[in-house]
């Protein structure tokens, strides 16, 4: 079979030569023919999504296992109804926002989309791509597309047309050039059919700008460690190792100096190393590629799969890669280079424990921050760091003021009464300060405890779940206690009533919410703080010294 090349990256050409290529692409498509199609994330090769034989082509033409799922693609929010049923508002909520652009939606199926399109499950992936040549060709179509990464399964995703033809050239009718992929990285993937959603896949756009928009999202545990045996994935790139080149991959994860630092002492003279640009220069002897700066991840993302690519052509017996953190797209980059290694991780920062504290007031979290004190730990306090940074961050005030005009003086101090009466009034204007703040305080507690380097830390928040911090911590413990000592233990330290303790406790989240989402638990019944925190202070320490255990073996 010959493979056509349509070259439409010169959209100033001749308009008419420009559609005539696009007709031709989506004539194909809808007589059951394959086409390599450009994205903002990377190449799809798409079939009519519709027609089961044509679907069955791509899983032949990639070498894709048959219960590995497709994402169909469309123009908009308006097709989701002839593909979608019991479609919840969210959806479209998301969709003004996020389309076109790198979200794909888990949704209910209609009848109409084939087993073949879905892998035999009840829902269907959706998407809008944020490519002008692929929504024309679509609108051309007239039919949604299905249309996973055009590489061979298992290999590296393609970037560029050049990477389509070098899988794909001979088993294909044809490949749109439509330029390199501004993202780099495949769609983030978003179930909706549960409550709350699940990310079952990171991609192009950040979980943290999920959050902002619809709030809490479950992050699946096939984003951090392999699916077993038997696991049926409910989107793609769950479930098999993927992104891999032919040399076995091993993905060091910590602090970019000290991850640097590890495969250094790791390498020898036939590894191929993965690395940010400053530290290239640490690896004289070996095959490199640089995913660029270790603070621009949108380069990061841009290049992973080209560094990817790149050692399947190269002699090297294996290969370390450095790995952004999770903020960000850190975590769909992560999750690449993680699978591309199929989940074989270093921890660079071995000798570093980080445990979040966080319950309800009263609960008795003073005193088991005070135990770890005792253990050699240092204890970060979050409402202390956002007021540090309220009178040092100028970003931050910048983007508070920005979203809040008129709460800082003419002095430049902030107006606490001002913003208080603001946000307390209105429950969306207190998310929206959360999210400005969240946004800032996750990178600043990070760095100061990549400054102070190994050792154990406590992070202190009510809001550790909620702000992100969660993902810094090596584990996360709610302080819990029966609602009777909360309510003596308040009344005796701030001197209020009875009635007035009630109130604050009722305000705030019950100690199931603490329970059921942290990893640990220290239910405090003691009868005294000081005993408490002697009971703390054993379990703690049990506790860290299985984590440094965990961490002793993963880094042999």
């Amino acid at each position: 079979m010959q493979t056509i090349y349509y070259d439409l990256r010169d959209t100033k050409g001749q308009q008419k030569e420009i559609e005539d290529k696009i007709s031709a692409a989506a004539k194909i498509l809808r007589e059951g023919g394959l086409v390599g199609i450009p994205t903002e994330t990377v190449y799809g090769l798409g079939a009519n999504g519709l027609d089961k034989n044509a679907v069955k082509r791509i899983f032949e033409a990639k070498g894709r296992p048959q219960d590995n799922p497709l994402i169909l693609h469309v123009t908009g929010p308006q097709w989701l109804p002839r593909y979608c049923t019991d479609i919840p508002p969210m959806a479209y909520v998301l969709a003004r926002k996020f389309w076109p652009g790198p979200l794909t939606m888990i949704l209910k199926r209609q009848p109409i989309v084939p087993d073949e399109t879905t892998a035999g499950l009840n829902t269907v992936a959706m998407r809008c791509p944020n490519h002008p040549v692929t929504l024309a060709i679509i609108r051309e179509a007239g039919v949604p597309i299905a249309a996973p990464s055009a590489n061979t399964s298992g290999r590296p995703s393609c970037t560029t047309a050049q990477d389509v033809l070098e899988d794909m050239d001979g088993k294909i009718e044809g490949v749109v050039d439509g330029g390199p992929c501004t993202v780099g990285v495949e769609s983030t993937i978003l179930d909706l059919t549960c409550d709350p959603p699940r990310l079952l896949r990171p991609g192009g756009l950040p979980l943290e700008d999920l959050e902002r928009l619809i709030g809490h999202v479950d992050v699946d545990k096939a984003v951090t460690s392999a699916l077993k045996e038997g696991e049926k994935p409910k989107a793609p790139g769950m479930k098999y190792r993927h992104y891999a080149p032919k040399a076995p991959v091993t993905v060091v994860t910590g602090a970019p100096e000290a991850s640097a630092r590890e495969i250094e002492r790791r390498v020898g003279p036939a590894s191929g190393v993965i690395c940010f640009d400053e530290y290239a220069h640490l690896f004289p002897k070996q095959v490199v590629q640089t995913l660029g700066p270790s603070g621009d991840k949108l380069m990061q993302a841009q290049r992973v799969f080209d560094a990817l690519r790149f050692f399947d052509t190269s002699s090297v017996t294996e290969i370390y890669a450095q790995c952004p953190d999770n903020r960000g797209l850190g975590l769909a980059i992560g999750n690449r280079l993680k699978k591309a290694a199929g989940f074989h991780v270093v921890e660079a920062d071995s000798h570093r424990v980080v445990l979040g504290l966080t319950g309800g007031t009263g609960a008795g979290k003073t005193s088991a921050l005070k135990a770890i004190q005792e253990l050699g730990g240092t204890v970060i306090d979050c409402d202390a760091v956002y007021h540090e940074m309220l009178e040092q961050s100028q970003e931050m005030r910048n983007a508070i003021n920005e979203k809040f005009p008129g709460v800082f003086g003419k002095d430049g101090k902030l107006d606490r009464q001002k913003l208080g009466q603001e946000v307390f009034a209105k429950k969306d204007r207190l998310a929206q300060l959360n999210s400005i703040v969240f946004r800032y305080l996750i990178p600043e507690l990070e760095r100061r405890m990549e400054s102070a380097g190994d050792g154990l830390y406590a992070i202190d928040a009510i809001n550790l779940l909620e702000s992100g911090a969660d993902r810094l911590c090596d584990r996360t413990v709610a302080v819990t206690a029966p609602t009777e000592l909360r309510v003596r233990r308040i009344m005796a330290r701030d001197g209020i009533t009875e009635q007035y303790a009630r109130l604050r406790i009722s305000a705030q989240k019950a100690d199931e919410y603490y329970r059921s989402k942290c990893d640990c638990e220290l239910a405090n019944a003691a009868e005294t703080a000081e005993a408490f925190q002697e009971e703390a202070k054993l379990q703690l320490a049990k506790l860290i010294e299985t984590i440094t255990e965990e961490k002793r073996h993963k880094s042999q």
